[in-house]
């Protein structure tokens, strides 16, 4: 049943990825059409996600009442009600309305494939899952920019998107028998207690709960430190590049591109680099090229050090996150996988949402030329959160 259950799973997380940069890419038309000045976009921003961090936090008491299968389904239907809500909306409280059930939608089907990945599955398709996130990322911003260029209206492309989303909805539904015949099966290696994460046999985890299990708190600073290093250098690194480096706009523009293309294509590698390396091996790997390429950005060597440099932090960043949620069963055991999968799916998302702002006010109120050492600092935290994550869970393995 897993090999037939896989191709949905990825499915899934293309549809993931399809919402997640349209916002951006159609905001600069849309707000001149509401009539709402420019900044509002980080209003809905935020609301979906406050919705994001909310689901997350619920995802493993929604997990052991409906079911992986079951939260993908109606998660997925959620964002495309959402969608469609955008479409037909003509003010901005409308959208501030339908970013609620986005968000809700988006942050409990994160948390919960990503367990079930992590429990079922082997490390490589961890990391591909999220290249095929990257994939769906990449589409949303193209079918807008498609409709927009042939002279569409953006409700067109949120329409569109919509659509896609309710045929993947009516496949994820078709598939739930496939996700309860492998409720408890695991084919993951070593993964000793998988079948404890049988959702009938288990009890969900407080927050208090989960803060007071060793290692917790470490793994959630280590994923916010993540998301402050990846969403910062995604929006401030052109400007940097730009202001302090003497790089024109348009090529800076296109290496924050390259960016995250270099976390898509660094994910697709990662996955067969995983043949070799263990997920702690990979995570250090993705820290260690993060430190060079800040160094690159960092030191005088010109402008093609800086631009590669950047490069360089999108390939280092590409095994980490997927890596840090593979790792999480192993750390952790699985019966307390998916507690520990929601609460760094919220502090992810806590971390966009505020470390990049909080540059923003250290640039415009210090300077922007602090931009490596932001990045410099966020990384060194995440590494010895990560050692303190290694040592605390071998320490309670041995007792």
């Amino acid at each position: 049943m897993l090999s037939f259950l896989l191709p949905i799973i990825y499915v899934a997380f293309i549809s993931l990825g399809l919402p997640d940069a349209i916002l951006g890419a159609v905001w600069p038309v849309l707000h001149t059409e509401i009539n709402v000045p420019l900044s509002y976009a980080g209003i809905v921003s935020m609301i979906i996600a406050l919705g994001t961090v909310i689901s997350s936090l619920m995802s493993d008491r929604l997990n052991i009442k409906l079911g992986t299968g079951k939260i993908t389904a109606i998660s997925v239907g959620m964002t495309a009600a959402a969608l469609f809500g955008f479409s037909i909306s003509t003010q901005f409280w409308h959208f501030c309305i339908w970013a609620i059930p986005y968000g809700l939608g988006a942050g409990s089907v994160d948390a919960a494939l990503n367990n079930y990945v992590a429990l079922h599955y082997k490390s490589r398709h961890m990391s591909w899952l999220h290249c095929f996130w990257g994939v769906g990322a990449t589409l949303g911003p193209y079918i807008m920019g498609v409709v927009l260029t042939r002279g569409g209206i953006w409700n067109s492309g949120y329409r569109i998107i919509s659509m896609i989303q309710i045929v993947l909805t009516a496949i994820l539904i078709f598939s739930l028998p496939l996700w309860k015949k492998n409720k408890t099966v695991s084919t993951r290696e070593n993964s000793e207690n998988a079948n404890s994460n049988s959702e009938e046999k288990r009890k969900s985890l407080s927050l208090k709960e989960i803060f007071k299990i060793a290692g917790a708190k470490e793994i959630f600073v280590c994923f916010f430190c993540y998301s402050a290093v990846e969403q910062t250098s995604g929006l401030w690194a052109a400007s940097f590049l730009t202001i302090c480096k003497n790089v024109q706009p348009e090529t800076a523009a296109t290496f924050a591109s390259l960016f995250y293309l270099g976390i898509t294509i660094g994910r697709a590698i990662s996955g067969f680099v995983t043949f070799k390396l263990n997920d702690t091996q990979m995570i250090r790997l993705g820290q260690a090229i993060i430190l060079l390429g800040v160094i690159c950005v960092a030191l005088p060597f010109g402008k093609i050090f800086s631009l590669a440099g950047l490069i360089l932090i999108g390939l280092g960043c590409a095994p980490i996150y997927p890596s840090i949620i593979h790792s999480t069963p192993e750390h952790f055991g699985a019966e307390k996988s998916q507690a520990i999968i929601g609460v760094q799916m919220a502090s992810a998302y806590i971390g966009t949402s505020f470390m990049p702002p909080l540059f923003g006010l250290i640039a415009n109120h210090v300077s922007i030329a602090l931009f490596p050492a932001f990045i410099a600092f966020a990384l060194i935290l995440m590494v010895a959160m990560y050692q303190a994550l290694e040592v605390k869970t071998k320490k309670t393995k041995t007792l």
